[in-house]
């Protein structure tokens, strides 16, 4: 399964996602509360996949995006949107997240998306 690092500014959401992944067989291999810190950890974790919160403090999750496809174009972003952030979730897109997931999650919404990205990836 994956390694996977999640990026949220809430410890709530952080653990939320943690609590869904990981009795699927994903390793959390680390987390980030802002995109500063997600591009350091990527850097430093190399996950397989990445699950990037949109709105935060210091650095944006769309300009971690950015930053982290710069260095490591192959990098499995997948983007934590609020309902009603469908600009922001397009613009996502544009920068290179692979997909999206919506908060408040459902768990089987998260693990299929996730999934669905993990497989393409390994294509």
């Amino acid at each position: 399964m994956a390694r996977v690092l999640i990026v949220d500014d809430a410890s709530f959401m952080r653990q939320m996602i943690r609590e869904i992944i990981e009795p699927e067989g994903h390793e959390v291999v680390g987390e980030a509360t802002n995109g500063i810190e997600a591009v350091d950890l990527y850097k430093e974790l190399m996950p397989d996949l990445v699950t990037m919160d949109i709105v935060m403090p210091k650095r944006s999750g769309i300009d971690a995006v950015k930053m982290i496809l710069t260095d490591h174009p192959t990098a499995c972003i997948v983007m934590c949107s609020a309902l009603g952030q469908e600009t922001l979730v397009m613009e996502a897109f544009s920068a290179g997240a692979r997909d999206f997931i919506v908060k408040p999650f459902k768990p089987d919404s998260v693990v299929s998306t996730l999934a669905k990205v993990i497989e393409k990836t390994s294509d």
